[in-house]
């Protein structure tokens, strides 16, 4: 198993994201609803691993199959579904990677950018998570479900003081 890394904050991950949201807008072109910089490394000042993660968010449902067949095509690998109606692809750099994910206007997943958000609001909360994020990193040994796992309370806790503010 491979070490998970989780690395202080990098202020060049806007602009990758910027990049690659350009390329992805480039493909996929006005079946674009909206392209969203979530998890971690959307969150100035907090710890992650070094992958950006993004939300493409379709105009409909309708058009994910043609969506997905332009990535396909591309150079990230397609992951499938993760029975989430929604579409996994990843890139990897040397330094760094992306995890898109297609996904329909109304895909529950669209939570993330509360956690997010809240994140952004809240720097003690983002705190918290990036020292949860380390410890987990060194006890998971490279098992990446227990790293996941280990996460799971402090996301949805998080989630629904999001929650509480809307």
């Amino acid at each position: 198993m491979r070490a998970i890394k989780v690395v202080d904050y990098d202020p060049c991950w806007p602009r990758l994201f910027a990049e690659v949201s350009i390329e992805i807008s480039a493909l996929l072109g006005e079946v674009v609803l909206t392209i969203d910089h979530i998890g971690s490394t959307s969150v100035p000042g907090l710890a992650a691993k070094p992958k950006i993660d993004l939300d493409v968010v379709m105009i409909s449902d309708e058009v994910l199959p043609m969506a997905i067949k332009i990535m396909r095509a591309t150079d990230f690998v397609f992951h499938g579904d993760r029975g989430e109606k929604r579409w996994g692809f990843t890139r990897d750099h040397d330094d760094h990677g992306f995890k898109l994910y297609l996904c329909g206007p109304d895909n529950r997943a669209h939570r993330e950018r509360r956690f997010r958000d809240y994140l952004r609001d809240h720097p003690e909360r983002a705190r918290a998570y990036a020292e949860l994020k380390r410890r987990l990193a060194v006890e998971a040994g490279g098992d990446r479900d227990f790293y996941t796992g280990g996460k799971t309370e402090f996301v949805s806790e998080t989630v629904r003081l999001a929650a509480l503010r809307t």
